[in-house]
């Protein structure tokens, strides 16, 4: 039985659930109210101002605080970007592959942007190696350490796999790759909002990710970590405005930028989207990240027992040290399971075979009843 009910007490925020099941966070937050009236606040400074430049730039610089008290790190440490990807572009640029330390490590439960991006690399000389995952889909943790070695330049990682929910055992990979004198660069998108996170127990170099999932904003906001101690020396050479020190001096015989994490950024900010983002940052500091990781692994123990029952192949490990609130269910065809359950108004999504649902604190009771009816009713298209 699910205890301490967040939805009970945030719930009426959020008027999509009185039309809809949604399941889908790992897609995207459900919108809250007070994120939907933030867009307002920008078109304000639209309607009064014209160009509110000082405006913007201080509203960049709330939404920095907020992301960094988020993840217990230093304001300094956060660079703002328009999304995951864009940030460990700006990391790329500021690597030299020229060197013996030419290797970047990863493995086979990352998003596309770790995979692709790296690759991208080679032309530059580096050398990417992929660890296979072990049979339950969880990363082989020991085949990553002792593939790390003195050429390893980098080791990426995602926290939690977007495509099953498998959580990985960070910490032995990071104190392994320190160890070899190798960075760290952890991508948090599908953790960031429903696992606590500090970024100083975590101990990576960078930590990646964005604000339209789990964290309630809406695309074009993301971020990057960049702890201070181990990163000052890396300077992108993808640049722009934003990341000069002095972003009004307006230079154009020199380069001079920002002494911290802000030198990571581009161009103009996505500056729209910092509104309702910074709406729901303060959302989920009210709610507490605590409160949320413990109420919705009870909520993601109650589907998984109910799916089970019916006799559908949960992917995800049970364990709860190797998954994340993303819970992911074996189907024959997963773009039409995701179909057939969306025909009776439970929104999920999918990937690589799998219907993904993925609850969060304004999820209830009742909806983790109609997620198992869901899935009853179309049981027919369980794999198992």
């Amino acid at each position: 039985m699910i205890t301490n009910d967040l939805a009970a007490l945030y719930r009426s925020e959020f008027p999509l659930f009185e039309k809809l099941t949604y399941v889908n966070s790992c897609s995207h937050g459900a919108l809250a109210n007070s994120v939907k009236a933030a867009f307002g606040t920008y078109i304000s400074t639209l309607e009064e101002k014209g160009s509110a430049w000082n405006d913007w730039v201080t509203q960049q610089e709330i939404l920095r605080k907020l992301i960094a008290q988020f993840l217990s790190a230093k304001s300094e440490e956060i660079a703002i970007t328009t999304s995951a990807s864009a940030g460990v572009n700006a990391l790329a640029t500021a690597l030299n592959f020229s060197g013996k330390r030419n290797k970047i490590i990863t493995t086979n439960n990352e998003f596309p942007t770790m995979g692709q991006i790296w690759h991208a690399q080679e032309s530059r000389g580096a050398k990417v190696v992929h660890i296979p995952s072990n049979a339950d889909l969880t990363v082989d943790t020991q085949s990553l350490i002792n593939a790390i070695d003195e050429e390893t330049l980098l080791v990426a990682i995602a926290h939690v796999c977007y495509r099953n929910g498998v959580r990985t055992d960070i910490q032995p990979i990071i104190e392994a790759a320190h160890k070899m004198g190798a960075l760290v660069v952890l991508d948090a998108y599908q953790s960031v909002g429903s696992l606590s996170l500090n970024v100083n127990e975590i101990n990576a170099d960078f930590i990646v990710g964005g604000l339209q999932k789990y964290m309630l904003a809406v695309p074009g906001v993301g971020f990057m970590y960049a702890r201070q101690s181990t990163t000052s020396a890396l300077i992108p050479t993808v640049t722009g405005w934003f990341a000069a020190e002095d972003i009004f001096a307006m230079k154009i015989d020199s380069y001079q930028p920002a002494q911290h994490a802000r030198r990571f950024e581009n161009g103009t900010p996505n500056v729209a989207p910092l509104y309702p983002a910074t709406a729901a940052l303060e959302f989920m500091l009210k709610v507490g990240i605590l409160n949320i990781e413990k109420y919705v692994a009870e909520i993601h123990s109650e589907i998984r027992d109910g799916i089970t029952k019916i006799g559908g192949k949960v992917v995800t490990p049970a364990n709860p040290e190797y998954h994340g609130s993303l819970l992911a269910v074996a189907s024959k065809d997963e773009h039409a399971h995701v179909a057939a359950l969306e025909e009776i108004g439970i929104v999920t999504s999918c990937r690589d075979g799998n219907v993904r649902i993925s609850p969060h604190f304004y999820n209830n009771q009742d909806d983790v009843k109609k997620v198992i009816d869901g899935f009853t009713k179309t049981s027919a298209l369980l794999r198992t």
